[in-house]
């Protein structure tokens, strides 16, 4: 009884991680048809309900807020579901909305905003009614216009309902069109009466020429405003459902439960707000390219926040955030080289801080580089460039980052660039940022190389822009340096060391130095013989880490 009880237990978990493994992997390629699958998909979690309903539950709902750029294969695989099993659809409604209310609480502001996006685009699949939409869009507006909350709160709230209604729109306004009419004109109160006092400290650029520099949820209203001139009508978001319209249109809705918003707490951590970085437009991107769409085009936002999400689920893994990067799943209908190198010198440089450390952004671009040589690396060249003559008017926490950024590139590339493109920031004055540029990203570059290497690396014309030779300072050999107590045991120790003494022999050298005093305490610590040992040892191993490393590691036994 023991073994058939333990053998139906691995039979059952067998069972669970297949289906974990369909439902996670619906939607890449495969031979078959993405429609096709979903149908065979819905069928086999139909049968497999009854025994793995908690199951299956928890899998999609994790789906919806953890893969967001599946949102809706994963909503029509829930409507095909609905139409098979009404009670699951509101099982699974209930499920996500006890999500979607957690995260709010618990201040997950991107997974709230996913599960909202989810909640929504069940409405186009006949899983939730328009009405019960609505009523969730103006309670999260109520909570938007309440009085004495920070305005980093009210923001979000209105991001998170227009940030949905790429997926939603359309079918408001064929439905709901005088309660979208509504909801549109108490954003647009809303965003009127707002203040944005810090939009000037979020700016990577003072100039607004050639781009402008808009505060991200003006940027937005106008995307959707745009979306809202073509009847709600994009060009970007898979919709699936679609094929099974005559499916879907026959199951029964359900209605969202009543949502209020939890109120504010001091403990809470709302996202920041931003400027939108802009750097390309289509004139810079190759005539016979796909086109970049324009900056108040939606297409815009919903690429470049997908590339956001994949940067943001593989920075840890630069080789696999480059592969997932280029392998986008749109990448024939835009200049997808241009979006990603705008996106990721937009978070590189977004200010007050990047999201994650510098070092992670240089590394993604080197190993987009390496994928894609044939492209990147001449659209990383011209970003460059853009950013190099825009350099006037760029903040000086973005030109620090910028000049960092640079050199660790260079560094990787074998130093190589073409300066004499350059050259007529040398007629500039010394201050002026181009040049002041040039000098920091050459200092940078002398922590990752040698400052011969700087020199053979650069046309004579930039001499004035390269840096002093870092010659180390040994006080004992400078000027006046024989007055100095302990110049006669430093000499000796040089001499002991390059004729390969034991670390006993330097000991006995430091041990000639007097003492600071008599009293026993201080006789444990002699700041001479501190000070003699390490300023002859570091300029003995001066010439590279190498030296520096080895001369440390053997005399080791003397630190301690």
């Amino acid at each position: 009884r023991v073994y058939k009880k333990r053998r139906r237990v691995s039979e059952n978990q067998e069972i669970e991680d297949r289906l974990e493994s369909l439902i996670l992997r619906v939607g890449e390629k495969s031979t078959s048809s993405l429609e096709s699958n979903l149908e065979g998909l819905a069928s086999v979690l139909e049968a497999d309900l009854g025994v793995f309903r908690t199951k299956i539950l928890r899998i999609l709902t994790d789906c919806a807020m953890k893969m967001p750029e599946k949102c809706t294969i994963y909503t029509t695989l829930v409507g095909l579901l609905n139409a098979k099993n009404f009670n699951f659809g509101g099982e699974f409604v209930d499920y996500m909305v006890k999500n979607f209310k957690d995260a709010l609480k618990s201040c997950k502001w991107d997974q709230a905003r996913y599960s909202l996006r989810f909640l929504a685009d069940l409405v186009n699949c006949h899983v939730l009614s328009c009405g019960s939409l609505m009523q969730l869009f103006d309670s999260m507006l109520d909570a938007a216009n309440e009085d004495s909350v920070p305005h980093v709160r009210r923001d979000w709230y209105v991001y998170a309902v227009l940030s949905t209604l790429p997926w939603v729109g359309r079918e408001l306004y064929e439905k709901k069109e005088q309660e979208l009419d509504h909801l549109m004109v108490t954003i647009e109160v809303f965003l009127n009466k707002r203040s944005k006092k810090h939009q000037p400290a979020l700016r990577v650029w003072s100039s607004d020429t050639p781009h402008p520099q808009e505060e991200y949820l003006d940027c937005l209203w106008a995307q959707v405003r745009k979306l809202r001139q073509d009847n709600w009508a994009e060009k970007h978001i898979p919709r699936p459902y679609l094929a099974f319209d005559s499916i879907l249109c026959e199951a029964l809705q359900h209605s969202l439960p009543t949502i209020i918003p939890p109120p504010h707490h001091d403990s809470y951590l709302y996202p920041l707000p931003t400027v939108v970085f802009r750097m390309f437009d289509y004139t810079d991107c190759p005539a016979e390219g796909p086109l970049l769409p324009g900056s108040h085009a939606i297409e815009r936002y919903l690429i470049e926040e997908h590339l956001k999400q994949i940067i943001d689920n593989y920075h840890l893994e630069r080789k696999d955030c480059a592969a997932n990067l280029l392998n986008f799943p749109y990448k024939n209908k835009i200049p997808l080289d241009y979006c990603i190198v705008e996106v990721i010198f937009g978070e590189l440089f977004k200010l007050p801080t990047p999201k994650y450390l510098e070092v992670c952004y240089g590394s993604i671009l080197i190993e987009l580089c390496k994928l894609q040589p044939s492209t990147m690396p001449q659209v990383l060249a011209q970003a460059t460039e853009i950013l190099f003559r825009r350099i006037d008017s760029m903040a000086a926490a973005c030109f620090d980052r910028f000049a960092w950024w640079f050199a660790y590139h260079l560094s990787n590339f074998q130093f190589r660039w073409s300066w004499e493109d350059w050259d007529s920031c040398l007629q500039r004055d010394a201050e002026h940022p181009r040049p002041k540029f040039i000098r920091e990203v050459l200092l940078k570059c002398l922590r990752l190389s040698y400052h011969q290497r700087i020199r053979d690396m650069m046309p004579e014309t930039y001499a004035e822009l390269i840096p002093a030779v870092p010659e180390p300072i040994y006080k004992y050999t400078a000027e006046g340096a024989s007055s100095l107590p302990g110049t006669a045991a430093a000499h000796e120790l040089v001499v002991s060391i390059r004729r390969k003494c034991t670390p006993e022999e330097v000991l006995n050298v430091l041990n000639t130095l007097p003492g600071p005093g008599e009293n026993e305490e201080s006789n444990n610590f002699n700041p001479l013989k501190i000070d003699v040992f390490v300023q002859t040892l570091l300029n003995l191993g001066s010439k590279s880490f190498s030296h520096s490393f080895a001369a440390i590691g053997k005399f080791h036994y003397v630190f301690k």
